[in-house]
């Protein structure tokens, strides 16, 4: 079993990861980075969140310590809202779930729910990239750009309330992709969190300050395999 489970975000490659992940190992860390199904694992597939909640669940072991960042919060957010007692401890990394009303938004949801070719409309285009976070957004199958759709659409029905898994919110102050008042809103419904932020982070803090992120995560996983236990605390502001 490994000391830590990631679940990476909406991109194709996980090799930006790699300079974070050989820091942890070097430093006693087992990591096991797992291949999200449509993404770093091919399929094509159009996924409900029910069907990514399904693979984390047969996926990663109870009783594990799991990260999700940006899109993969999202699926360890639901999931440990169905099932709270599977992880021993969550970390969210500028983690997406946050549901947001805007024009964007429901202009992707109205023409998904259409049936036009998405990846003929620019506007989609641009939601998309701006919503991943990622540059390759234009090579993105069909099947992918409707299940972004679907996981916005699931942002909706995620109560983060029911998740009472101890959970460890690290967060990147330049995140623009979603903004640290997304980490907030997170940290208000969550009944056992913790909440950092970092001052020279990105939305993806492997690729800006993989050094920093290596550390971070080391330190916490440290604290987690001695089993200490957490109470709510006021947020905690770092530069890094």
């Amino acid at each position: 079993m490994a000391d830590l489970y990631i679940i990476h975000g909406w991109t194709y490659t996980v090799e930006p990861w790699a300079r974070t992940l050989k820091i942890m190992e070097a430093n006693g860390v087992k990591v096991k980075m797992l291949h999200v199904p449509g993404l770093t694992e091919p399929s094509k597939k159009v996924f409900e969140i029910e069907d990514y909640i399904k693979w984390a669940d047969q996926t990663i072991p109870d009783g594990a310590i799991a990260l999700g960042h940006s899109n993969g919060g999202r699926i360890l957010l639901n999931l440990c809202s169905n099932k709270p007692g599977k992880l021993s401890n969550l970390i969210l990394l500028d983690s997406a779930g946050v549901y947001e009303a805007s024009y964007k938004k429901r202009m992707v949801e109205k023409l998904a729910k259409m049936g036009r070719p998405l990846k003929k409309i620019p506007v989609v285009d641009k939601a998309f990239h701006k919503f991943t976070g990622t540059t390759d957004y234009s090579k993105a199958p069909e099947n992918m750009k409707q299940t972004l759709v679907n996981m916005l659409e699931s942002d909706k029905k995620l109560n983060i309330s029911n998740v009472t898994t101890k959970t460890f919110i690290l967060w990147g102050k330049k995140d623009t992709t979603t903004p640290p008042r997304q980490a907030t809103a997170i940290y208000e419904k969550l009944p056992n969190a913790e909440l950092k932020f970092y001052a020279t982070w990105t939305h993806a803090p492997y690729i800006s300050d993989p050094e920093g992120l290596a550390r971070a995560l080391t330190k916490l996983v440290e604290r987690l395999k001695k089993s200490k236990p957490i109470t709510k605390i006021p947020a905690e502001k770092t530069n890094g």
